[in-house]
């Protein structure tokens, strides 16, 4: 018997995502479609990569149709394709208004409505060419009805700088007035009443320090009244995104809100081996330019440990009614909660999803407990609890990555599981010969 109640259902129609999914995979720069990873509050915190632009949508959309016998899913829409539409498939505006309209739907279907871009490009220009887009810029405005962020954040380039000053962050300030930044930042004004930061001084930020706001907004918007979700996405969505993604899920953990089951060295191999590598993340690319991100990640959590950045902060303020115990006020929210198969916020999903092949698309809810009993356990994580969980995957992950990457003067890691996922990956990409201890 666990110490909370556990149930194990499905929180969507596997065959209808997998069919939106199909539909919607080649609106989005390499094919990298809207993916749910984290549930919260019955909320989906959802990843993915840009708009596609119109290069690399008339390219894939050639290339499927050619190497798929002459028949492409995404266009597979019976009650809605003619053949005068056929015909004029060429056309920009129906290309687009086709591919990002299931883009969208998929969108709706998984109740996202904020939509965090986090590139620093309006549009990815390579060699003259768009080669990218995003939602901020979609001339037909097919986004209007979604809440846009724009929050600019650095690539993977920039963290060159961030090992070149010996993996010092504070102080480190990205330089704004290069040419190709050119999507200022943008956050409707409601989203940023409550948090006390002056956004006009983004540009005077160090690392520490936007990396800290911006990571606050996502929380501050997760912990909403309203049950919309979340997508978060740059470019590709393997570097700056794992990075946000990974930060939330490891802030939500330290407070007790999802992954309750876990210990600190098993959240850190479920972010490293799911919020990392499954998505694709290059390390070995990254660590022979010396482009650090996923180092940073880790070594950040030492700048989050503070109640500031607690999802149930808001929470410890509200008193309880007096005279009830724990117990009560579980059963009370038991009582009201309703249908147990609705995505009601009554209810808290810790869940592994298998992005792969669309074909082969597995959603598997693998924890689910009434918020109730989940928000009073949050209750009892203190503020110098979640400073010590975090402090303990942060020791671990510097434990393991000096064994298999070579960082020096780290102690010796309390559990060999994350450093041999390092140590498998780092063989397996020819990082290092398989006879180096």
């Amino acid at each position: 018997a666990g110490k909370y109640p556990r149930v194990f259902e499905s929180t969507v129609q596997v065959g209808k995502l997998q069919d939106l999914i199909n539909r919607s995979k080649m609106a989005r720069c390499r094919g990298r479609f809207v993916c749910p990873v984290i549930l919260y509050k019955g909320k989906h915190i959802c990843r993915s990569a840009t708009l596609a632009g119109w290069g690399e949508l008339y390219g894939r959309t050639g290339y499927n149709y050619i190497f798929s016998g002459g028949s492409d899913d995404a266009w597979a829409d019976a009650e809605d394709i003619s053949e005068e539409d056929s015909a004029l498939r060429n056309a920009d505006s129906q290309l687009f208004d086709k591919v990002r309209g299931h883009d969208i739907k998929l969108l709706r279907y998984l109740s996202v409505r904020y939509i965090c871009d986090l590139m620093v490009e309006n549009k990815k220009v390579k060699f003259g060419l768009n080669v990218t887009s995003s939602e901020k810029v979609d001339k037909a405005q097919r986004y209007a009805d979604f809440t846009l962020l724009s929050i600019p954040y650095p690539g993977c380039e920039f963290f060159k700088e961030y090992k070149d000053r010996d993996y010092t962050a504070e102080g480190l300030i990205f330089n704004w007035k290069q040419d190709y930044v050119d999507a200022p930042l943008s956050i409707p004004a409601s989203l940023t009443q409550s948090l006390n930061i002056d956004w006009s001084e983004y540009q005077s930020w160090d690392l520490v320090q936007q990396t800290q706001n911006y990571l606050k907004l996502l929380i501050s918007i997760i912990n909403s009244d309203d049950d919309s979700g979340l997508l978060v996405h740059c470019i590709s969505g393997w570097d700056r995104t794992p990075l946000f993604i990974s930060l939330l899920r490891l802030s939500l953990w330290a407070d007790g809100l999802i992954h309750v089951s876990l210990e600190p060295s098993e959240i850190l191999y479920l972010t490293v081996a799911y919020d990392w590598f499954l998505f694709g993340h290059m390390l070995v690319d990254r660590l022979s330019k010396g482009e650090e991100i996923f180092f940073f990640c880790f070594n950040f959590l030492k700048h989050i440990t503070s109640e500031e950045f607690s999802a149930v902060k808001s929470q410890r303020r509200k008193s309880l009614s007096p005279g009830f115990t724990l117990e009560e006020i579980c059963m009370l929210k038991q009582r009201d909660r309703g249908s147990t198969t609705s995505l009601s916020s009554d209810f808290s999903l810790g869940m592994e999803s298998s992005p792969g092949a669309a074909g082969s698309f597995t959603y598997e809810a693998v924890e689910l407990m009434p918020a109730g009993a989940q928000a009073q356990a949050a209750w009892l994580v203190s503020a110098s609890d979640r400073e010590s969980r975090l402090e303990e995957v942060r020791s671990s992950f510097l434990a393991s990555y000096s064994r298999t990457i070579g960082l020096k003067a780290v102690p010796p890691s309390p559990s060999g599981a994350i450093g041999g996922l390092l140590e498998q990956f780092v063989r397996g990409v020819g990082l290092r010969g398989s006879s180096t201890l």
